[in-house]
């Protein structure tokens, strides 16, 4: 029997990407063409040895469930292990009512059914590599009640906002959590990732409902601070937290480097995706393509610079596309210059022969739009 399960949850308080909300729930981002965000925290649950998994939907699932199908891509053993996707059907979009909490208690005969110790909560919009085996053996060899993972940053001033901090002494016990409002350059970001007991789980989740209907779990974990032994573990490589749109556009961006990349991607830590049988991308005669990533299935003819491209995209001639995202199946039309935007699926951009917004305010072009 595995000692722990797993929990991919939306998170208790009310992040939006604009734009790219209105379509899909977060965990279901395309992320550096090829990826979804969720894919990161199952294929760490996976790579540890954690196949029973539940991922919880707030809002517009069909994306997400269509991509996370079975779980049988994410390697989850097919005789013992679920991947479970719940929903929470208690509220609406923007709904402060409609938290994790909430989610948790509708769906509270599922957690309870599971037959494990100890449970490993993580998030869907963050995206690291974390080897939660590893990280579950120091909680229990700790003997805490709570285990919070969290990353240091000297940029939290710029970075991470409205995400938030722990408050930590000097045995990294955790004295409270803080939001961080970039006030100081040095902070601890949590990353929204527990480890505890199943049993103590299911007693915060109750006694939050009790406290205040607007509770999440991160809330009465901060109060549970000054009852319980919480204590938190540093973690080491690539983190990014997408909170917002600037933080979605940016995390791809900064995966181009191929340094950066390899501090996320490991060949023996393998992310784990939904497959797409489609032909190599074909470089046509004229085409330059420079210090960026690109999927599988494109017909490039124009120019891309520092630049992400989803899958089954066409770039036509004598178009140039720079410090861009480009999501799945996006035509660029010829002679179409596009500069620090982000485009969504499905869109057609040909008749406006120029987009281009300021360097640090990227734009965002619709899904099924027509330009």
């Amino acid at each position: 029997m595995a000692k722990a399960f797993g929990i991919v949850n939306f998170g208790g308080r009310q992040f939006w990407v604009e734009g790219m909300q209105d379509y899909r729930p977060s965990g279901a981002f395309s992320f550096l063409g090829r990826y979804r965000t969720v894919d990161f925290p199952i294929s760490n649950l996976s790579n540890s040895g954690i196949d029973q998994i539940q991922v919880y939907i707030r809002r517009k699932p069909r994306s997400l469930v269509e991509h996370l199908g079975t779980g049988r891509h994410y390697n989850i053993n097919s005789k013992r292990g679920r991947l479970h996707i719940l929903f929470s059907q208690n509220g609406v979009d923007h709904d402060i009512y409609n938290n994790d909490i909430a989610a948790f208690l509708e769906n509270m005969e599922y957690i309870e059914k599971i037959n494990c110790p100890y449970v490993v909560i993580v998030p869907s919009y963050m995206v690291y590599t974390q080897d939660f085996s590893a990280l579950l053996q120091t909680h229990i060899d700790s003997g805490a009640d709570i285990t919070l993972l969290y990353h240091s940053t000297e940029n939290a001033k710029e970075h991470f906002l409205n995400c938030n901090t722990l408050d930590l002494n000097k045995q990294k016990g955790v004295l409270a959590l803080e939001m961080n409002r970039g006030t100081a350059k040095s902070r601890s970001i949590f990353m929204d990732t527990y480890v505890m007991k199943k049993e103590l789980f299911i007693e915060l989740v109750q006694k939050a409902h009790k406290a205040s209907s607007m509770y999440s779990l991160s809330d009465i974990v901060n109060q549970a601070c000054q009852e319980l032994d919480v204590r938190g573990v540093s973690h080491r490589g690539y983190f990014a937290s997408i909170t917002d749109f600037k933080s979605y556009y940016d995390a791809n961006i900064s995966l181009i480097d191929f340094k950066t990349a390899l501090s996320l991607f490991d060949p023996e830590w393998p992310i784990y995706t939904r497959t797409n049988d489609s032909c190599p991308t074909q470089y046509f005669e004229g085409a330059c393509v420079k210090n960026s990533v690109v999927s599988n299935g494109c017909l490039i003819e124009g120019s891309i610079e520092n630049s992400v491209i989803g899958r089954g995209c066409v770039i036509k001639k004598g178009a140039v596309i720079r410090n861009s995202v480009i999501l799945p199946e996006v035509t660029i039309g010829e002679d179409v210059h596009l500069d620090n935007l982000v485009v969504d699926k499905h869109a057609k951009i040909s008749h406006v022969k120029e987009v281009i917004a300021d360097p640090g305010h990227p734009e965002y072009i619709r899904r099924d739009d027509s330009l």
